[in-house]
């Protein structure tokens, strides 16, 4: 009770900071923009300025600026996210449905946030809560919009060089303008090359480079004004990752043993159309995207060489072959928001999603066992299984805003969806399950003043069902392991945003209450204690779930030089009733830690030279729902220094300069001959960094 008077003191007493006209921060990720303080749920926007500044160009290092936002990245780059303690942690154990969507210029990359490279971005977006309308079944828990660069007709771009520690070598080139002698014609180029040997060495190997990142990304964007009714947009995105997958360790140092360190290698290509045309009642919106994918997950299963595990005979590898392609097509109609200029109370948005995704998967595997001590020869093992996989999903959705009078404003949204997907693998499984559900949300927007927004919403999301792939497990428990049913979840906000002048300050307050039904949880379980290969996850449903919290923003500018932010995040979370599982009922979600913050400032020392400081950090969280190992709670500290002259910015900056020493996920099971006693293992983040960047604006 002490918790929620706290919550309802802070955001009462926001209330009654009242504001006027300051610089406005305008919302890309719905179905039309909108300005922040109009909106009615919880979303954390970072403008270019900040994506520009911050010195690693991916998504996973600014995540830690956003209250109650997660990660997960046991390999490679982070590709799976949780909102408010609601989100996939892996990938490649079950069927591909994601809680957090991921939008990058509109195109679906859902799971496979390792895309993410934030040059040459111009905004980012986290819409926390179900988005059972605008996305559905993708965005249970929230969504991650991207938007990057648009063409200028003015020739203009951007070229940057990094170097710092651990072979830190980043490129990036973007530029573009108009088509010579056609105004209406505009395109923009963005290339980037990443490279990193990575702060981990192989002691076996005496290698530094078996965790590298190696990381390349080009995008094309081309758009045309056919006529000042008609425009059409062209994207294009080839994304090539080639990052060794060498980073879990025995001992818990930061230095590895592996004598066959894998991949997590990523090869992506995306193509995107727009087609935009307005007529006198109504503008319709044609968004069509092709993805392919092609993914290579390897690990040394058993983590150490023939001396570690001496005298046994121990020697595990396991790789995962995937391919995805994906074929999406939205259809929308919106009402000409010039109706509202004309007395008219309403505008509204109708449309139809279609999406079709094929996806087969080869898995091998091979191992080895010898005991000295056993009379009998070494076990050996070699399996190899491959699966296919397909869903059509087709979905109606709409929503409306009812202008009740000049300061209130109703809104209903929903969205119905016929989803269906086949399944079959080389051991003869074969299934059609299908799922037909729906979404939406109600909400009331009230203006107390001119830039100042309090709202009331309700919003229901959903994930699909599915199946658990490959298991391994003892046939007699495949049948009640192999399916888990949809998750549906019911989120209830009351919000404020607002802009105040007298005090130079923006403002957003957000509580939130969800109710989890059916929820489904990632459990890890390891079918023959002395193959590591059988360690397996499944996705179970426990029978409900509660999430609660609350989400503080304030950017004040102190003066024209000085500019200080802190955002808050608090999260209560709960496993109720899950029947299966007793012994975690009532514990908190997993990767949901209940503090997260980021506070700093950015300082104009004079008119060349500017500081930034910044601290991020999470209290403790627990890695699985069916462990009970935690992380420990850590704050990171970041500072960076840059110095103008023209078009050119030098920047030193420095990442963890204290070297926290932190984890972000965590495993635990038996991988150590000859007992193969339980085990924590934990992926450690990253130490110090220290760089430096050069940047040209041409």
């Amino acid at each position: 009770m002490k918790t929620i008077k706290t919550y309802f003191f802070l955001f009462f007493f926001s209330i009654n900071l009242i504001s006027e006209d300051i610089e406005e921060v305008i919302v890309q990720g719905n179905w039309r923009e909108t300005r922040l303080i109009e909106e009615d749920s919880s979303v954390l926007v970072l403008s270019s300025k900040e994506t520009q500044s911050a010195p690693i160009k991916h998504f996973e290092n600014l995540s830690y600026l956003i209250p109650n936002l997660n990660f997960a990245a046991s390999d490679s780059r982070a590709r799976h996210f949780q909102i408010r303690g609601i989100g996939e942690r892996s990938g490649y154990e079950r069927t591909p449905n994601s809680a957090v969507g991921f939008l990058v210029d509109d195109i679906d990359y859902s799971g496979q946030g390792g895309i993410a490279t934030t040059f040459d971005v111009d905004q980012i977006e986290v819409h926390r809560g179900p988005q059972g309308s605008r996305i559905g079944s993708s965005a249970m828990a929230g969504l991650i919009y991207i938007k990057t660069k648009e063409p200028t007709k003015e020739f203009e771009g951007v070229s940057e060089i990094t170097t710092g520690a651990y072979g830190t070598r980043n490129v990036g080139i973007a530029f573009g303008g108009s088509a010579q002698d056609n105004e209406d014609f505009t395109y923009r180029i963005a290339l980037r090359k990443d490279y990193s040997d990575g702060f981990r060495k192989n002691l076996y190997s005496g290698r530094s480079d078996t965790s590298k990142k190696d990381e390349s990304t080009y995008r094309l964007k081309a758009n045309w004004e056919i006529n000042s009714e008609s425009a059409i947009k062209f994207l294009m995105t080839q994304i090539d990752l080639d990052d060794p997958a060498d980073i879990w360790t025995i001992d818990g140092s930061l230095n590895t043993l592996s004598d066959r360190p894998g991949m997590d290698s990523q090869k992506t290509d995306a193509y995107g159309i727009k087609f935009f045309h307005e007529t006198d009642n109504f503008e319709f919106q044609s968004l069509t995207s092709v993805t392919n994918t092609n993914v290579i997950l390897s690990y040394d299963a058993d983590w150490g060489n023939p001396a570690t595990h001496a005298p046994y005979i121990y020697d595990y590898f396991s790789e995962t072959q995937r391919k995805r392609e994906t074929f999406s097509q939205e259809f929308r109609f919106l009402s000409n928001l010039a109706d509202l200029d004309a007395n008219k109370r309403s505008e509204w948005v109708l449309g139809l999603h279609f999406f079709e995704s094929k996806e087969t998967n080869l898995k091998n595997d091979d191992g080895i066992y010898g005991d000295p001590l056993d009379p009998y020869s070494p076990y050996i093992s070699e399996s190899s299984s491959t699966s296919k996989f397909s869903v059509d999903n087709f979905s109606i959705f709409g929503n409306l805003n009812y202008l009740i009078n000049d300061s209130t404003t109703f809104s209903l949204g929903a969205r119905w969806e016929d989803s269906e997907s086949t399944y079959s693998d080389s051991f003869g499984e074969s299934f059609n399950p299908s799922d037909k559900i729906s979404g939406g949300k109600i909400s009331i927007n009230k203006i107390l003043k001119q830039d100042t927004n309090i709202f009331i919403s309700i919003a229901r999301g959903y994930n699909q069902g599915g199946f658990n792939l490959n298991l391994g497990l003892d046939p007699n428990s495949i049948n009640s392991n192999l399916y888990y049913d949809p998750e549906f979840l019911t989120n209830y906000e009351l919000g404020l945003n607002s802009k105040i002048v007298n005090l130079n300050m923006n403002l957003a307050a957000v509580i939130f209450h969800s109710d989890r039904k059916d929820q489904q949880v990632l459990i890890s379980t390891q079918v023959d204690p002395t193959d590591p290969n059988t360690f397996t996850f499944l996705t179970q449903n426990a029978a409900e779930g509660t999430n609660n919290g609350i989400e503080l923003e304030i950017d004040f500018q102190l003066s024209d030089n000085l500019d200080i932010f802190i955002n808050f995040g608090l999260l209560k979370t709960q496993i109720k009733n899950w029947k299966s599982r007793p012994d975690l009922q009532g514990r908190a979600q997993a990767h949901a830690p209940e503090k997260s913050y980021a506070i700093g400032f950015n300082w104009n020392l004079t008119e060349q030279s500017n500081l930034s400081f910044d601290v991020v950090g999470k209290s403790s969280f627990y890695y699985s729902d069916s462990h009970n190992n935690r992380s420990k709670s850590y704050f990171l500290t970041n500072v960076s220094y840059s110095y103008f002259s023209g078009q050119w910015t030098y920047s030193l900056w420095g990442r963890n300069i204290f070297d926290e020493y932190y984890s972000t996920r965590g495993f635990y099971f038996g991988n150590e001959a000859p007992n193969f006693i339980d085990t924590l293992y934990e992926r450690h983040g990253d130490p110090r960094y220290m760089g430096v960047t050069v940047r040209y604006d041409f």
